[in-house]
């Protein structure tokens, strides 16, 4: 049997919103600090904080793969499986950072490069004594520039030249319009020996 000068406590935990709770006789009583029961400011402080501060309970924890897309993790799976395949199939030993032409080519022997034209016949062997770094012997020494008493020696396969370059120059409203191609010579390599 309830008091209906005392509001139930089921119904001042679930109050609406304007602080006015039913009595059993219908009529609408203001629910106020004085009138409220210390329970129920406890429950309502409990779930006043339940709302404000995050559940950390592992059913509403946020779950890492839900915030990373999709597409990210694919491709994180694909590169995961790729490294060990990709690590069996590179040749071990030592490897050389070579120079020639201008540009800088990682060689290891046994690898096959197209270098820029050099001045060497077709089946005759060349050495290379621009060598920036040799390194995966278990030590790894870097020139200054040069690796002192460094070489790298290789075959000359044959000459060739590369696919046809475009180059096209443009001027916008003034009539101007060049067109060239290029096609660069090549010599392709093989490393025949690392020595340093």
């Amino acid at each position: 049997m309830t008091d209906p000068q005392q509001p139930d406590l089921d119904a001042s935990a679930t109050a609406p919103a304007d602080d006015s709770a039913r009595s059993d006789d219908g009529d609408a009583t203001e629910v106020t600090a004085e009138t409220q029961p210390a329970a129920a400011k406890a429950t309502k402080r409990t779930s006043a904080k339940k709302t404000d501060a995050p559940d950390e309970t592992p059913e509403t924890a946020i779950d890492a793969k839900a915030t990373v897309p999709a597409a990210t993790r694919t491709r994180a799976k694909k590169a995961s499986k790729a490294a060990p395949d990709a690590a069996a199939k590179l040749p071990g030993g030592p490897y050389a950072i070579i120079e020639t032409g201008g540009k800088q080519y990682r060689v290891r022997v046994g690898d096959t490069v197209q270098v820029e034209r050099l001045a060497a016949d077709a089946g005759s062997d060349l050495t290379i004594d621009r060598v920036l770094l040799l390194g995966g012997d278990g030590s790894t020494r870097i020139g200054t520039p040069v690796v002192e008493g460094a070489a790298v020696t290789a075959r000359v396969d044959d000459h060739f030249r590369g696919e046809k370059l475009i180059i096209f120059k443009y001027k916008a409203k003034k009539r101007y319009r060049r067109r060239t191609g290029h096609r660069q010579d090549l010599t392709r390599l093989t490393i025949t020996n690392i020595q340093g």
